[in-house]
């Protein structure tokens, strides 16, 4: 029998060591060096021994190649596809992850109940008789999702080869394990070797794989680093579960944008598509309120219209308080410093208190117009003319800056009925024949003259 052969790996970037050391020296972090023990011996293909191996490939001439079969495969998703950038490649890797709860599970399970070709779910972590409660609630009548619960790879690739499934769901990649690795599922060898594993399937048969991801108490995927650039896709799953709104975003995305964005509304059904996510995230309100500004935003293709409130108040512990909730908070500080110095506003002695409403966070420079709006309302306790929105980038100068797509961004705001939109002097503006209002402005000043007096 062969001698037990170990190695020892860090646990929080995957770096291989011949002994232990205290430190990584790749991402420098201490007491993350753990033994696990490696089986070296010949791997076979992921496929049965009943069935025989491909030839080896041979280097083709680009010209040579075709791609009449890398249709994308339609997931009957519009919100889940428009972040794919289409839908699934075949023979692509997505990794999906996300907090504990926020349902990750329940959106593969929908998916694959409502496709209409065969589907293999595999789940380690629920028993069969939970999945078909949960597929109850969201469609019970398929004829094509199969449920597999099974934790060992070699067993897994049986049934694939025996079911022959368009698309297989892993739920989730931290409960797997292979032969070929003595160490517990979950570990850093056993994570690599089974991604490799299903990496090697989904190239040779041409069939797209997603594997649901756990994530560690930052916020990052649990597992070596690598696990993500093994992968095609990369898509993180947000959303408190305090709220019913939950956003899927592209991380990493080798077949399309990574500024795309789905929203999803959590119901006892399942998860509803939100195709006007403007509706949701600006709040009907019939009394006109200070501290509320609404900003024209963009992510990736779809223009999006987004409540800003804020509060000012004077600081009642000495220091003031800067607090941002969807919003960079340094940012929040440079506007207000710009405020300040350009503006003569003193609110350097005030608590200022920030918040994106309906739990997104945005990072569009666009915004920064309506951020300073939403503080001068809340300052002067002067609400905002309702039909009013903005869409505009703030300079260190004081000045108004022009954004891309601004066109997309008046026609949104126009499709909701706003009557006025402040943008840039300098942006040119291709529509004509609008309804809105369009304000050009050059200088903070213009927007306090104006919404003011």
């Amino acid at each position: 029998m062969a001698k037990t052969k170990t190695a020892f790996f860090c646990q929080n970037c995957g770096t291989q060591y011949a002994k232990w050391v205290g430190q990584c020296s790749a991402c420098k972090e201490w007491n993350t060096i753990v033994e696990e023990v490696v089986q070296k011996e010949d791997k076979r293909s992921w496929k049965a021994s009943s069935v025989s191996d491909k030839k080896a490939n041979k280097p083709l001439r680009v010209s040579e190649i075709t791609h009449e079969s890398e249709l994308r495969l339609d997931t009957k998703d519009q919100e889940f596809n428009r972040v794919l950038g289409g839908g699934l490649v075949p023979g692509s890797l997505t990794l999906l992850g996300g907090e504990p709860g926020i349902g990750k599970s329940t959106l593969l399970l929908q998916i694959a109940l409502k496709l209409p070709f065969k589907i293999l779910y595999v789940s380690g972590e629920e028993s069969q008789r939970q999945i078909k409660m949960r597929a109850d609630r969201i469609q019970p009548n398929s004829e094509n999702c199969y449920i597999l619960t099974e934790t060992k790879t070699q067993n897994i690739f049986q049934q694939i080869a025996s079911l022959e499934p368009d698309l297989v769901v892993i739920d989730s990649i931290q409960t797997l394990h292979t032969d070929y690795i003595e160490s517990a599922a979950g570990s850093i060898s056993q994570i690599r070797e089974c991604t490799a594993e299903l990496i090697k399937f989904a190239k040779e048969s041409h069939t797209p794989v997603i594997l649901v991801g756990h994530i560690t108490k930052d916020g990052t995927i649990a597992g070596p680093k690598i696990l993500e650039h093994m992968v095609d896709t990369v898509l993180q799953f947000e959303g408190d579960r305090n709220y019913v709104y939950r956003i899927l975003r592209s991380l990493k995305n080798r077949f399309g944008s990574t500024a795309e964005l789905g929203i999803y509304e959590m119901q006892g059904s399942g998860l509803r598509e939100v195709n006007n996510p403007s509706e949701v995230l600006i709040s009907k309100n019939d009394e006109d309120l200070s501290g509320t500004a609404i900003a024209a935003t963009v992510e990736g293709m779809r223009p999006l219209l987004i409540e800003i409130q804020a509060l000012v108040s004077t600081a009642v512990y000495g220091t003031p308080q800067r607090s941002a909730t969807g919003f960079n908070a340094k940012r929040l500080n440079m506007l207000l410093a710009v405020l300040e110095k350009r503006a003569g506003f003193k609110l350097a002695a005030k608590d200022v208190f920030l918040n994106i409403t309906g739990g997104i966070s945005v990072d569009d420079p666009a915004i920064d117009l309506a951020v300073l709006a939403a503080i001068l309302s809340s300052n002067a306790d002067i609400p905002i003319e309702k039909g009013i929105c903005f869409a505009a980038e703030v300079g260190l100068a004081g000045e108004i800056r022009p954004v891309q797509r601004v066109d997309q961004r008046i026609l949104e705001a126009e499709k909701l009925g706003f009557s006025t939109i402040f943008v840039s002097k300098s942006n040119k503006i291709g529509l004509k024949n609008t309804s809105i209002q369009i304000h050009k402005v050059s200088k903070i000043e213009d927007i306090v003259s104006s919404l003011f007096g």
